[in-house]
């Protein structure tokens, strides 16, 4: 496994990591989250992403039931939650980035997870109705009383992120260190561009989401054929199926798996692999439901060397999407 620092911290992260959105108890119960887990842990991951929205808190339940069992040194592995959602109940002061929801999304993940303290808690959104002075202040408490190690963001934009770390400077308190976004051979423009300044301005960290853009990047989906056992399956993600199977995204992936037809690859361990071959990636988030899936996806990290000059003149040229950056 190869570890990458995340952002200007000290922490150290796997290349590839796991986490638990979709799959965790809807089609990952509690013994199958053990063995996808405990193989990922044995492979050198350290990074176990959750979130309090993952199945309504289930997700984190069932891997607090898997981190107990397996025993690890916590000092081992990183665990993250997020907060904006919420639970279910979409109450006042129940979803967010007020004070009051931090807080109590962070103790409720605590318990969820069984652990004494989360390393990567992350503002799942931006919150337009919590000032930036109270989203930056709650997460500096929750750091200085122990509760969380770092603190970072999920689909924030450039400019937020500027603004989250301008209140952290001017008030010193701490800043956040890394943010959760899509990135994959259909989605470039946010880790390619929007955020090229402020890698070195602030020493952005990311943990990368869908890299294998919510399993279109498999080749499993057609026009006409969606497994059973897929997220595109499941009737709440009707949404997403809507976006994601368009006739050009569909023409991409028959080209994409015509280029790979001879090479002994996976289009998935392509699509990760390319991921990860951008080093501004600290980390890329793998999800699986089958032992075998999450062992195919890691002999990504086994294939940077297939991103010869032709093969990425290629790769482009299918893709047709490398982002420009403005012009000022």
């Amino acid at each position: 496994m190869e570890y990458r620092k995340l952002g200007k911290s000290g922490l150290q992260i796997s290349a590839l990591s796991f986490g638990s959105w979709v799959t965790f108890d809807r089609q990952v119960n509690e013994l199958l989250a053990t063995e996808l887990m405990a193989y990922a842990y044995e492979q050198g991951i350290n990074f176990f992403d959750n979130a309090e929205v993952y199945a309504n808190g289930h997700s984190e339940i069932i891997m607090g039931r898997v981190l107990k069992n397996l025993k690890w040194d916590r000092s081992s592995y990183l665990i993250s939650s997020k907060a904006y959602f919420g639970r279910g109940d979409k109450r006042p002061n129940m979803t967010g980035l007020s004070r009051k929801h931090l807080f109590e999304a962070c103790h409720e993940a605590l318990s969820r997870l069984q652990l004494d303290y989360i390393d990567l808690f992350f503002a799942h959104r931006p919150d337009k109705k919590t000032p930036m002075e109270e989203v930056v202040w709650t997460m500096h408490q929750l750091i200085l009383q122990g509760k969380i190690l770092y603190w970072g963001t999920s689909e924030w934009s450039a400019q937020e992120i500027m603004e989250a770390h301008m209140v952290a400077r001017e008030n010193h308190l701490i800043a956040p260190i890394v943010e959760q976004a899509q990135y994959n051979m259909l989605n470039r423009v946010k880790i390619e561009v929007e955020f090229n300044q402020i890698y070195n301005t602030v020493g952005l960290g990311t943990t990368i989401w869908s890299p294998l853009a919510s399993g279109l990047l498999t080749g499993k989906y057609t026009e006409n054929s969606i497994p059973e056992d897929s997220r595109l399956h499941l009737a709440e993600y009707a949404w997403l199926k809507e976006k994601t199977l368009t006739s050009e995204n569909l023409e991409i992936i028959r080209q994409l798996n015509d280029f790979i037809l001879d090479s002994g690859i996976t289009l998935s361990q392509l699509s990760i692999a390319w991921c990860l071959l951008n080093q501004r990636v600290s980390s890329v988030i793998l999800g699986a439901t089958k032992l075998s899936q999450l062992k195919e996806n890691l002999k990504s990290l086994d294939l940077i060397s297939f991103f010869n000059e032709a093969n990425i003149e290629k790769l482009e040229s299918i893709l047709k999407n490398k982002p420009k950056a403005p012009v000022y």
